[in-house]
């Protein structure tokens, strides 16, 4: 005979066993749906990078792209530019899932030059050691030798020189273009979006948002597709926090220490105090074209990597239009000055000018360098410089992605 709570025990038994072989099917359910939707999203990723190498194959030129049969899933993409920079806009989606990217892209460069020196006046002198690897444009295809320390004379070269002409190459129209007008939408700064207390974030798949500033822009934190202007000018203090951001102003301040990444565009000057930062791809551009002085002032052990531009002064106005850049600093990429350029920071890229200038304590030098290095062979073959010129554009590459 069964007693009563035998049969209870086995109750409660058989209870047990039925609530854990349900907990093992629920949880075998919800692993096999998160294995699907993994999987799902791993062929959406795959299926996006694709399409985005597929755009750099295209040369960014907008294709239709077709379904994929086997896993359903469609994609497309757009381009646009934003300042000097191409985005690729990339889609994969499928049902309710999408994944997107956005991805800065530009064409690699061939150009070998270290100088192109502008055919105007004297030959190019140097003093101190100096080291040119790349070929060389200029007035002589000698380069003197001149004494103004007490310093040994030391030039290394690896490249051609040859004569060049009296203009230098036509920038690309884009730079122009910025200065005329860029599409965005002028908004408020309080309406811009904040994820955060501090953050003001814009997505690239959204229209650029345009927003005037004071003149002292500190304790900001502003990502992506945003342009910050004044009709005066721009200090960005150290504390601020730029990435991938259009400035736009007569004249424009980097506050020492400062750190970031941006495309600076102003008609007066742009100064960079000691020891900021701007990280690529980053441009630093002065569009002078009346009589007035401009200029772009860059002080010690300040680092550029991007592209340093002065243009729009014509050859009868170069003294007016000056780049300087002090010691002990680093241009990693292009530099383009259709005025008067001092240059005592090396440069792993290339040089485009019309004049050199060097100023000492007690005299000014015309055409003149001295303990420099420009070399074109530590700018890598992947990297992409911002487009100086039209040329002919044959392989395409990722600069940065920024979602």
């Amino acid at each position: 005979m069964v007693k009563a709570h035998s049969l209870l025990y086995a109750i409660y038994i058989c209870l047990i066993v039925s609530i854990i072989c349900g907990a093992l099917l629920y949880f075998s359910n919800l692993y096999n749906q998160l294995n699907i939707y993994y999987n799902l999203q791993e062929e959406l990723y795959i299926q996006n990078q694709s399409v985005v190498n597929f755009a750099l194959g295209n040369k960014t030129i907008p294709t239709e792209i077709e379904k994929d049969e086997n896993s359903g899933i469609e994609s497309s993409y757009e381009t646009k530019p934003y300042g000097l920079l191409t985005l690729v806009l990339a889609k994969s989606y499928i049902a309710n899932d999408t994944v997107a990217s956005v991805h800065f892209v530009g064409s690699h460069t061939a150009d070998k030059n270290a100088i192109y020196l502008s055919n105007l006046s004297k030959s190019l002198f140097y003093s101190g050691k100096v080291k040119l690897i790349g070929n060389n444009q200029l007035p002589s295809t000698f380069i003197e030798a001149s004494y103004i320390n007490n310093s040994t004379n030391q030039l290394l070269t690896e490249g051609k020189n040859s004569l060049s002409e009296s203009q230098l190459p036509i920038i690309n129209a884009a730079f122009q273009k910025i200065f005329k007008g860029i599409s965005s939408e002028r908004i408020k700064l309080s309406d811009a979006e904040r994820p955060m207390d501090s953050l003001y974030y814009n997505s690239f798949f959204n229209q650029t948002k345009e927003i005037k500033v004071k003149p002292n822009l500190g304790n900001f934190i502003f990502k992506g597709n945003f342009i910050l202007r004044s009709e005066d000018s721009i200090r960005v203090k150290k504390n601020t926090v730029l990435e991938d951001i259009i400035l736009i102003a007569p004249k424009i301040t980097f506050e020492e220490g400062f750190t970031g990444t941006v495309q600076a565009f102003a008609t007066k000057c742009i100064e960079l105090e000691e020891k900021v930062t701007l990280n690529y791809p980053s441009v630093i551009c002065v569009y002078n074209d009346t009589p007035e002085v401009s200029k772009i002032k860059i002080k010690k052990e300040s680092q550029i990597t991007g592209a340093i531009v002065l243009f729009g002064s014509s050859i009868e106005m170069a003294d007016k239009n000056t780049i300087e850049m002090d010691e002990d600093g680093l241009l990693f990429g292009d530099l383009y000055c259709t005025g008067k350029l001092m240059l005592k920071s090396n440069v792993y890229g290339s040089v485009y000018t019309n004049r050199f200038f060097l100023k000492t304590n007690s005299s000014s030098y015309d055409n003149m360098i001295s303990d420099i290095e420009i070399n074109t062979n530590k700018r890598p073959s992947y990297f992409i410089s911002i487009p100086l010129f039209n040329t002919q554009k044959t392989t395409y590459g990722v600069i940065k992605k920024v979602l």
